[in-house]
This record gives structure tokens, C-alpha cells and sequence, in this order.
């Protein structure tokens, strides 16, 4: 009974108590040094945080883009226009398409230009009647020539 009242008369006691238990846990030499278990998996437990960004940041790149070898990267707002005054209204998404991989071909001086999925999205959203008047897209030519089309980042 002494115990349990003088437990909750000093509630500091009960931390003190639990403090001795790692110190009194095993100990495992390391050189020159002595850690305690309970030290050895708390620096095991900082470890594996530090290792989740680099996990974070490849799964990062997997959504966003592959990782390529960025020779030339520019921002160009491409006007649809022509999509609009020339094409049937069943076909401007389409010429929205390969209005936007030739200026880019264009620009770039690249022959090969592929257009990523979310600039086709950003195309095709209001259907095929109905494509943007004007884009902005960002253009990254690789070592190999071959050009990419992504969004912009701000948009």
C-alpha cells in the first residue's frame, strides 16, 4: 500500500525507475566503446528514417519523369489557334496534338519529340471539340537529341 501512495504522491519516481532499466539492460562492446541495447536500436531506428527522402525522392521521380541527362531545357507557351480557324470541330484535339510536337520540333531543333501523358490530358479535357486556345509546356531535350513535353511546373 506504501507503494502505490507513495507512487502517486511523487509522480516523478516512476520515470527515475524506468531510466535505471536501460541503464541496467546488457551491454555490447564496440571497440573502445560500450553501448547499451537500447541505445544501439535507437540509432538503428534513425537510420532507416534517414533512408526514407532518397526512397521518397525516387518515387517522386517514378510519378513526374524518368531521369534523363538534361541537355536543354526551355519554357514555351504555344499558341492553338490554328486548331481552332483551320480544323473541322470534330478534329482539333488531335491537330492540338501535332501542333504542339511540331512547334516544339521547331523550336528545339529536334526530330524526335514525344509529348508527355499530362500535356495530352491538358489537350483531350474538354474533349475534342473543344481543345485550348494556348499551352504553356516545358520542353527537355536529352544527350540523345530526343525531346520530352511536360507541364510546367507552376500550372
Amino acid at each position: 500500500m506504501s507503494d502505490t501512495e507513495s507512487k502517486e504522491e511523487n509522480p516523478e519516481e516512476p520515470a527515475e525507475a524506468v531510466e535505471e532499466e536501460v541503464k541496467e539492460t546488457p551491454t555490447e562492446e564496440i571497440g573502445a566503446e560500450q553501448v547499451t541495447t537500447a541505445e544501439t536500436e535507437e540509432a538503428e531506428e534513425t537510420e532507416t528514417a534517414e533512408e526514407a527522402p532518397p526512397a521518397a525522392e525516387a518515387e517522386e521521380a517514378a510519378e513526374g519523369e524518368e531521369e534523363i541527362e538534361v541537355v536543354e531545357e526551355k519554357v514555351y507557351t504555344i499558341p492553338l489557334r490554328h486548331a481552332w480557324v483551320v480544323t473541322p470541330r470534330g478534329r482539333r484535339a488531335p491537330r492540338a496534338v501535332r501542333d504542339v510536337r511540331s512547334y516544339v520540333a521547331r523550336h528545339m531543333k529536334a526530330e524526335e519529340v514525344a509529348v508527355s501523358n499530362e500535356i495530352n490530358s491538358e489537350i483531350w479535357r474538354r474533349s475534342i471539340n473543344k481543345p485550348p486556345r494556348k499551352i504553356t509546356v516545358r520542353a527537355v531535350k536529352d544527350k540523345e537529341g530526343k525531346v520530352i513535353i511536360y507541364p510546367t511546373k507552376g500550372a
